[in-house]
Parts: C-alpha cells; structure tokens; sequence
C-alpha cells in the first residue's frame, strides 16, 4: 500500500508542478515562463520525486512507464494494475487542487486547461499523424532513459538526474506539436477539466500511443542489455 501512496503523491506533484507551470506562469505577462519553462518544471518533477519516493515506488508516475517495465522485465506485472490506478486517482487530484487554484482569480476562464490535443487543439496545428508519430517516438525515447538508467550497471545515484533532463528534452521538442503527454495519467487529468468538448474525444491517442512506445521500448531495451537476473 505504501507504494500505491507514493505513486499517488509522485503523480499529483507531476500534474501540479508540470501542469501547473503552464496554467499559471507560462504566459504570465512579461515575466512568463515559456515553453522552456515549463519543459523544465516536467523535469523538476520526475527529479524531486525520483530522489523522495524512488526507494518506494521506484517513481514511475506514468501508467505507460510501468507498462514498459513490465515489458522489459523489470516490474511485475502483477502490481501493473494498482499502480496505473493510484497514477490516475494521483494526476487527477492533482488537477482538482490546480483547478482550485486558478479558480480563485476573478474573471478566470479555463480554456484548454494544460490538456494534450492534436489538428485545431495542438499549440503549433499539427495534424493526428504528426502527433501520433511524437508520442509515440518520445515516449519511446523515454523509457530506454529509464531502462538504462536504472540498470544494475549504470552509475549509482544519477537515475532521477538523467530520467528529469531527459523528460525537460522531450518537453522542449514535443510541446509545439501535442503539449507533450508521453503519460496517459497526466493526459486524463487535464481532459477533465478543459472547457468545451475536444480533449476527451481526443485522449485515445494520448492513452494509445505512449503505450506502444513504451511497449517497443520495452522489447528493445530487453534485447540490448538484459539484467542478469532476466
């Protein structure tokens, strides 16, 4: 149980910080943070929470990074489930105290939320396919950082660095075209709560093409460098 705790805190200070960062500072007259900001708050998430709740979860905050786990051998399956739930139940209160937050300036209006789109909702207009390819490739990308920076031979102590840094890269390539998910948990939060009626309909690609990644990332990096307890 202690672990399904830590993946629910892990998940809602991804969403608030990473989420968050948008919704209140990015665009913040003058002095907004930008898209480099933002990348960057991502990754400062997945770096504090590696370091306080790693030796307890492992810190996956990500349905589609415990799936690729399972898929290269180093998760058990049989926790897969319980983990993507507390994801969830995680990103969204996570949303609820940001929705809290922003509601709380008169006049607000809600708009898009910090949610992921594609066509008319993608910040740069990128089309269905162009966002497939992105989530797909960048969630890709991310699960080999991880699988290799946990590995049994990588440098002890520098996972949570290279996991953030890599996350904080994704984000700074990827949010022009989707406004980067890689992560079905923080993809869901922010559909909630976005106005109108685009980013449910749309959250399929943001569940299905982080999985496969994940999936093909998974196999790979079990052919290139299995542990040896696999």
């Amino acid at each position: 149980m202690k672990n399904l705790i830590a993946e629910f805190i892990g998940t809602l200070w991804l969403v608030l910080g990473g989420c968050g960062s948008a919704v209140l500072a990015a665009a913040y007259p003058e002095l907004g943070i930008g898209f480099a900001g933002v990348a960057l708050a991502f990754g400062l998430t997945v770096v504090t929470m590696a370091y306080a709740i790693g030796h307890i979860s492992g810190c996956h905050l990500n349905p589609a990074v415990s799936i690729g786990l399972v898929i290269g051998g180093r998760f058990d399956k049989k926790d897969l489930l319980p983990y993507i739930i507390a994801q969830i139940l995680g990103g969204i209160m996570g949303a609820s105290i940001l929705y809290l937050i922003v509601s709380g300036k008169p006049g607000f209006e809600i708009g898009g939320f910090a949610a992921n789109g594609f066509g008319e909702n993608s910040p740069g207009g990128y089309s269905m396919i162009s966002a497939f390819v992105t989530e797909v490739v960048m969630t890709f990308m991310f699960l080999i950082i991880i699988l290799g920076a946990t590995h049994s031979k990588a440098p002890k102590g520098m996972a949570g660095l290279a996991i953030g840094l890599g996350l904080t890269l994704i984000h700074l390539i990827s949010i022009p075209v989707t406004n980067t998910s890689v992560n079905p948990a923080r993809s869901t939060s922010q559909a909630l709560f976005a106005e109108g009626n685009w980013a449910i309909p749309q959250l399929w690609l943001f569940w299905l093409a982080p999985i496969l990644g994940a999936i093909i990332a998974g196999v790979v990096y079990k052919y290139l460098s299995p542990e040896q307890n696999n």
